[in-house]
């Protein structure tokens, strides 16, 4: 029992340090976000997004990643949303990062890929 409360303690304090955003949605410049972007991960595999519908805080993405493909309304927030597994961050005008958790089937272990988009 004493291990259960170990687990239970030590991500008790995990979930309370992780710094969440107290900022509020507000209004983003559609013309920052819409369009098609298009970038490569580290090890060189392909991705593009398609951001359309963009009012206020909202947007419609399209993520296609090799064959999966996501599709999601978002809420942008601080510059950044989340689709899937993946996060996108508005890092200046015309360039974004994505992150994406990448799991493997076989052993269960994750990891993240990283790569610059420019929007086309």
């Amino acid at each position: 029992m004493a291990s259960v409360m170990n687990i239970l303690s030590s991500n008790y304090l995990a979930v309370g340090a992780t710094n969440y955003s107290n900022s509020k949605y507000v209004a983003v410049d559609p013309k920052a976000y819409q369009g098609t972007w298009t970038g490569k991960y580290g090890n060189g595999k392909s991705f593009s997004l398609a951001i359309s519908d963009v009012s206020g805080f909202r947007a419609k993405v399209k993520l296609q990643t090799g064959n999966t493909v996501a599709y999601q309304e978002v809420l942008i927030k601080d510059s950044a949303f989340r689709v899937g597994d993946s996060k996108f961050t508005l890092t200046r005008s015309g360039t974004a990062l994505l992150k994406t958790v990448i799991t493997d089937p076989v052993t269960g272990s994750t990891s993240v890929q990283t790569g610059y988009a420019k929007q086309g």
